[in-house]
């Protein structure tokens, strides 16, 4: 595939939501230090404990955010998917990564300096706003995954899940149409793959779901939410 040139870098980044509101003198301060990066299915993008010289944007594929331990698990923090950004807070806290990073399919990513975005947020405060923004989607994210993996149990967790999945509209009922495996997501819920499956087995045996495949149809959005109290 075509390597990105600095018009198509600027183009894709006034497409991302991170990055759209800025004018067009503002993307030409960042390209200079935004480079691409094209990862392999299952390639590891960095490991806990290295060092990032600047934000990673996924344009197009998907990465996963894990915490390693010794016994060979691990446990996902989150899936990025196109037009994700992640590495923020390390990156201007200059401190080693709490997290690895691997690629889930052929990904391509940009990686945007530390030091050119510094130029951006003394220039835009708006830029400013949108960075803090994502920070704080982030936190906001971490803090209900603790919530859901601490005070809830396994049907529950899969319960309040599917339901922050409903679309806008609130429908009665909806499909969820899983973006990665089964086995990642019940990491992100702190679950065991088998625990996690006899979970969509519970909710589907008292019809709040019908499962098949990736695919997950919920047949009673307000049950659901209520089942997870």
């Amino acid at each position: 595939m075509t390597p990105y040139t600095p018009n198509s870098i600027r183009e894709v980044l006034s497409r991302l939501p991170l990055f759209c509101e800025l004018n067009a003198d503002e993307i030409n301060l960042l390209l200079p230090g935004v480079r691409e990066y094209r990862a392999r299915t299952h390639e590891i993008l960095f490991n806990k404990g290295d060092r990032l010289d600047g934000i990673h944007v996924v344009v197009t594929g998907q990465v996963k955010l894990f915490m390693p331990n010794q016994q060979g698990t691990e446990k996902v923090i989150g899936t990025m998917n196109a037009g994700a950004t992640f590495a923020e807070a390390v990156v201007f806290l200059d401190i080693p990564c709490p997290v690895s990073a691997q690629a889930m399919q052929d990904s391509i990513m940009l990686v945007a300096n530390k030091n050119v975005l510094l130029q951006v947020l003394d220039c835009d405060s708006r830029f400013a706003r949108k960075m803090l923004a994502s920070l704080s989607m982030k936190l906001h994210q971490l803090m209900s995954d603790m919530e859901t993996c601490t005070l809830m149990n396994s049907v529950q967790r899969v319960a309040c899940f599917l339901s922050h999945q409903v679309p806008e509209q609130n429908p009665p009922h909806y499909e969820v149409k899983l973006d990665t495996s089964k086995q990642t997501l019940a990491s992100r819920l702190n679950l065991a793959p088998e625990t996690f499956s006899r979970a969509l087995h519970h909710l589907v045996t008292v019809g709040l779901i019908q499962v098949q495949g990736r695919t997950i149809r919920v047949m009673d959005a307000q049950r659901l939410k209520q089942f997870q109290v």
